[in-house]
């Protein structure tokens, strides 16, 4: 299972990208966006927030081969509408309308009430609903879980198990259609086989 965790800076992601003949002077604007809004926010296991996008950024280009502007876009944004204060019409005033619609796809709504219970069922709920996402933002959803669950062994116990089901159950499916990405999660099952 590879992991992709090459590109810990937007500098070294636009190294790597100089031949790839990937607009980088537009994706430069959307990482340069996601770090403003995302500004000093930290992951879970305590790194800059942006080296999160950037994964699913070289998840995108370096694994699956995607060079669509507005789905390298939306990888970049796909967190800011729920974790920062930035709206989608803040996205759309700056990117236009395809990449906020990308986004808004990807963006998990607030839950519906109070409580452990309520989070999880609005979820669930967010997760289905993918199903009948287009396909950009499907593979956009597909990377964030990549870089999301490729270093599951970081986690506390607990957490490791219900993201593994979590995964199995509503992201497995969507990748189907993506042949990289469901190579790349066969791999994962297998090398976190002992969380079922």
């Amino acid at each position: 299972m590879e992991v992709f965790a090459h590109w810990r800076t937007w500098d070294e992601a636009r190294a790597a990208l100089a031949a790839s003949g990937i607009d980088l002077n537009r994706l430069e604007k959307a990482a340069l966006a996601a770090r403003r809004w995302h500004g000093d926010q930290t992951r879970p296991t305590g790194v800059p927030y942006i080296e999160h996008l950037l994964e699913a950024l070289e998840v995108l280009v370096r694994g699956a081969g995607e060079t669509n502007p507005a789905i390298l876009d939306a990888a970049l944004l796909h967190d800011v509408v729920e974790d920062t204060p930035a709206t989608l019409a803040d996205i759309e005033a700056e990117f236009g309308d395809e990449v906020a619609e990308l986004v808004d796809w990807v963006t998990k709504p607030p839950a519906g009430g109070a409580g452990r219970q309520a989070r999880r069922a609005a979820k669930s709920a967010y997760l289905r609903r993918l199903r009948d996402a287009p396909r950009e933002a499907v593979v956009v959803k597909l990377a964030d879980r990549v870089s999301n669950v490729q270093r599951l062994h970081q986690m506390p116990p607990d957490f490791q198990r219900r993201y593994y089901a979590e995964t199995v159950t509503y992201i497995l499916p969507l990748a189907e259609g993506e042949p990289w990405f469901a190579s790349w999660y066969a791999a994962w099952r297998e090398e976190f086989a002992h969380l079922r």
